[in-house]
């Protein structure tokens, strides 16, 4: 083996071999991950329609709607139903022709129709604690039987308001 040899023996050598081993250091922290969540609720609402009314059918004719309710979970709802918009200052809720007739119906917060379904929290409205998510609360209602008003089409708007 000559001088050149020799030296890029060495060399190959010092290189595979000849390195020092440090031991790596390291060092860690932490960080904190947070969010607030607060009260939250959206409503939402199908339509109610009875159908054909017949003034000499002998029962009252009933009919529901379903109001979606989706909030956090854990928080204290109240669902509220106004009046509608042909509503006097009595307690039943009146549809319109959209002339001056009126057909009177209810909405009930009970499948047994007795529990009238209205807007003043702490006392006619549907108090609910969320399950967390979409919850559905049927609104059932009742046009009574023998209301005679001229033939057409009948209808009224109902404001959905929840309160959280």
């Amino acid at each position: 083996m000559n001088r050149i040899q020799a030296l890029q023996a060495t060399l190959i050598a010092l290189a595979l071999f000849g390195t020092a081993v440090h031991a790596q250091q390291t060092s860690t922290t932490t960080f904190l991950v947070s969010a607030t969540v607060n009260d939250t609720c959206e409503i939402a609402a199908t339509d109610l329609a009875f159908g054909t009314y017949d003034p000499n059918a002998a029962d009252d004719m009933d009919g529901t709607s379903t109001v979606t309710a989706t909030c956090t979970s854990g928080t204290n709802y109240d669902i509220g139903l106004d009046t509608g918009q042909n509503t006097p200052s009595t307690t039943t809720r009146a549809m319109s022709d959209g002339v001056t007739n009126t057909l009177d119906y209810e909405l009930y917060s009970d499948s047994a129709r007795t529990t009238v379904w209205g807007n003043t929290v702490g006392d006619d409205t549907l108090n609910v604690t969320s399950a967390g998510g979409a919850e559905n609360h049927t609104v059932y209602g009742q046009i009574p039987a023998g209301q005679f008003e001229p033939a057409g089409s009948y209808s009224d708007t109902i404001n959905v308001t929840v309160t959280y």
